[in-house]
């Protein structure tokens, strides 16, 4: 193995170290907490959520336990550079918006509020009228 190839994660630890960092943000715990009921130290938990360090298969079950989700739940909405080049978002009707984007606005604070405010919306009018607006301002911005 090349030096370059040891040095950049692998796309899936990349991929389950952000769920890890999407799931402790929505259910709003500090790496802190997460390092302390793992014995880690913070430090750890951030390589843990950037990709740089691999989580195990028992630490993995382990912060599934303590975020409350299954195993799968890291993996899950994970796709092959290839699969997405062959049968990818395009043709599930899609926008330019890469599932890497998506996945880095539900990391933010800013995208677990607004994913949680919305779903807290239940009439569909106004959820509608609100994607829509939403739309409107994206669109004006690439302009």
């Amino acid at each position: 193995m090349s030096e370059a190839n040891r040095k950049s994660p692998h796309p899936i630890d990349i991929h389950v170290g952000g769920r890890v960092r999407l799931r402790r943000m929505m259910v709003s715990m500090s790496q802190d907490k997460l390092a302390d009921a793992l014995n880690l130290t913070f430090q750890q938990v951030q390589k843990y959520e950037k990709g740089v360090n691999r989580i195990g298969a028992s630490r993995l079950f382990q912060i599934a336990k303590i975020l409350n989700v299954p195993v799968q739940f890291f993996y899950d909405d994970f796709v092959q550079e290839e699969e997405m080049l062959v049968g990818g978002f395009a043709e599930n009707g899609a926008d330019d918006t890469s599932a890497s984007e998506f996945m880095d606005l539900l990391s933010t604070p800013e995208g677990v509020q607004l994913c949680k405010s919305f779903s807290q919306i239940k009439d569909v009018a106004i959820r509608r009228k609100l994607l829509d607006l939403i739309k409107t301002l994206a669109t004006s911005e690439k302009s």
